[in-house]
């Protein structure tokens, strides 16, 4: 079994329910249909069921066991309504505005987070990036421990004998641009608890910089150095060391070398990047040149999970972002 046949697997067990907020697209039709008929969740679609009905009727899409939300004439938008006015009126939205907002599908889904209706949002196949995190920030927010949101993506690479099994997360590699020391050391202890909800493992966290163990001196390096000092006070329990170069996080042989007093180089599962430059550059080259699978950008550090989509993805990559939302809401 792959890791991610395992992911879909642990996610049927815990019967969740999650929303895709984007009724009218084709792959998120199908995505519904699989993830409906595979057991992954059970699914909510936001939007009109007329337009809902005839596109799936045209596409030979079944509906079977699929919820259909119409969040205009919805028994709950009133409520919801009054909830985002007073959740957002601190910050100077009025009540026909909060209205307003409602009409947006993915802000409607949010609401039904917010509410426990649903227990995650998969949104992005046709959205911008902006419009599916700015609702999440604006109404679901960051959990109470965590400092800043950030995104990593799950990377597999075949016949990879490095990270765990060829399994690794790369964060943060779509969503903050240069994160502080302070920051980084954030974006390293929520990646490794998404490390341990996703992959079932220990976490061990390496942070990459170009200089192993003062092998160079620059301020670049300096806040690598930082960063992991702020981490591992902070997480004292977490497996984490930098700062680290590739080579030495991952290979042995090269670990024994440059850092052998580490307990991470060599070993590796969880990757952390200075900054959004080498994060996104590492993790496409990773995706085209070693062949390998990224499903991301996976959203952490929210207090209940909203993830992402690539506009490029197919129904079956919908399908995973949804089995991984499943599992974020276990912690």
């Amino acid at each position: 079994m792959n890791v991610l046949e395992g992911i879909r697997n642990r996610a049927k067990s815990l019967k969740k329910t999650i929303a895709l907020p984007e009724y009218d697209d084709e792959r998120v039709l199908q995505a519904a249909e699989i993830a409906t008929r595979e057991h992954v969740a059970t699914i909510q679609l936001i939007g009109d069921p007329v337009v809902i009905e005839q596109k799936s009727k045209s596409l030979g899409i079944s509906l079977s066991g699929i919820e259909i939300v119409d969040h205009k004439k919805d028994q709950k938008k009133a409520e919801y309504v009054q909830s985002l006015f007073e959740l957002r009126k601190g910050k100077g939205l009025t009540l026909q505005q909060a209205e307003q907002w409602l009409d947006s599908t993915m802000y409607y889904a949010c609401m039904m987070l917010y509410h426990n209706r649903v227990d995650g949002i998969v949104s992005g196949a046709a959205l911008s990036s902006p419009d599916v995190i700015r609702p999440a920030l604006q109404i679901i927010k960051t959990a109470p421990e965590v400092k800043l949101a950030s995104s990593c993506f799950l990377m597999v690479v075949p016949d990879c004998p490095y990270g765990a099994d060829g399994v690794f997360l790369y964060a943060d590699s779509g969503f903050n641009p240069n994160p502080s020391s302070e920051e980084l050391a954030h974006i390293a202890i929520t990646t490794a608890r998404t490390a341990t909800q996703l992959l079932g493992v220990e976490p061990i966290v390496a942070m990459l910089s170009f200089s192993t163990k003062g092998s160079a001196r620059h301020e670049l390096v300096d806040k690598v150095i930082e960063a992991t000092a702020i981490a591992q006070t902070l997480k004292p329990d977490l497996l984490i060391d930098g700062e680290l170069q590739g080579d030495a996080a991952l290979v042995p042989s090269v670990a024994a070398k440059k850092a052998p007093e580490s307990k991470v180089a060599g070993k590796a599962n969880v990757l952390i990047f200075p900054d959004l430059n080498a994060g996104n550059i590492c993790y496409k080259l990773t995706e085209r040149l070693a062949r390998a699978t990224a499903i991301g950008p996976i959203l952490q550090g929210l207090a209940k999970p909203v993830n992402d989509l690539s506009r490029g993805c197919k129904a079956q990559d919908i399908v995973d972002q949804i089995a991984v939302t499943v599992l974020q809401t276990q912690f």
